[in-house]
């Protein structure tokens, strides 16, 4: 399977100088399975440029998965525009357990008078699947959900196909358990042996004092889950709204030494838009 990452910043798209590397728009990253579906999961604001590139390249059958409602991870389906070609035939996916409670949470993305148009007006065929703490196949994709350890539920999501894994924990506090949450032990051994691994990596250990339970990680608690997971790659995802480019090479920086203290065989980066890999 192939990754790509078209969004990767947390709580609000930015714009600037000092975020030229890592990228502004939020999160959406596209799966594409080696028997040819696409996959994309959440519908942050870098899913408009995912979406002008899926119409030039005719592709017209599509599966999303929604992580959560938060709306860093919605907000750019309106402007999705393969919605409106009546060619597209979409399949939406979402944690909670009913079709009509995944329609619910994307309609309210498109209501008046925040958006102008409805979703019951777009020319795509849309179809909703609550698949809740479950399984699905996608092709030559099998994929596994948990849930999410963050305000407002949410689930993760384990990729495997022909023997090789993405495990994806954006909006995954390792530092506290809320109530709909699991154990740190619950993440360590959905992600083990993973070939690549995005988890979220908001704070450090400074700002996360005042940021307790709001259902992001320390960096570095994501750094010591893949090690211990015996991960092959990391992606330091979900960066700060604030988080510039220097900045995030630093804590990337602070994140290898701290591999290499450990002694582990661990690649780590933070996720840029336009990362792309092969797993």
């Amino acid at each position: 399977m192939r990754v790509r990452c078209w969004g990767s910043r947390g709580s609000i798209a930015v714009s600037g100088r000092e975020y030229l590397k890592y990228g502004g728009d939020t999160t959406c990253v596209e799966v594409t399975a080696a028997s040819g579906e696409t996959i994309i999961i959440d519908a942050g604001t870098g899913i408009r440029r995912l979406g002008n590139r899926l119409m030039a390249a005719g592709v017209t059958d599509i599966h999303l998965l929604i992580t959560h409602a938060h709306w860093d991870h919605l907000s750019g389906f309106p402007f999705f525009k393969p919605l409106y070609s009546s060619s597209t035939d979409i399949r939406v996916y979402g944690g909670l357990p009913t079709q009509a409670s995944v329609k619910n949470i994307i309609s309210k993305t498109m209501t008046p008078p925040y958006f102008p148009i409805k979703l019951e007006d777009i020319h795509a065929e849309i179809s909703f699947f609550g698949i809740g703490n479950s399984s699905v196949s996608i092709g030559s994709v099998s994929i596994r959900t948990i849930a999410l350890n963050h305000t407002n539920e949410g689930v993760g999501f384990r990729f495997d196909e022909g023997g090789r894994s993405f495990v994806f924990l954006t909006d995954n506090e390792l530092g506290y358990e809320h109530p709909t949450g699991l154990s740190r032990t619950d993440y360590l051994e959905f992600s083990r042996g993973a070939d690549l691994l995005f988890h979220d990596a908001e704070y450090r250990p400074d700002e996360y004092e005042s940021t307790r339970g709001w259902g992001h990680s320390v960096f570095l608690d994501a750094v010591e889950l893949a090690v211990e997971a015996g991960a092959a790659r990391l992606g330091l995802f979900h960066h700060n709204q604030e988080r510039s480019d220097p900045e995030i090479d630093a804590m990337v920086d602070e994140a290898r030494d701290v591999i290499g203290a450990r002694g582990a065989v661990l690649e780590c980066m933070a996720v840029a838009e336009g990362f792309e890999a092969e797993v």
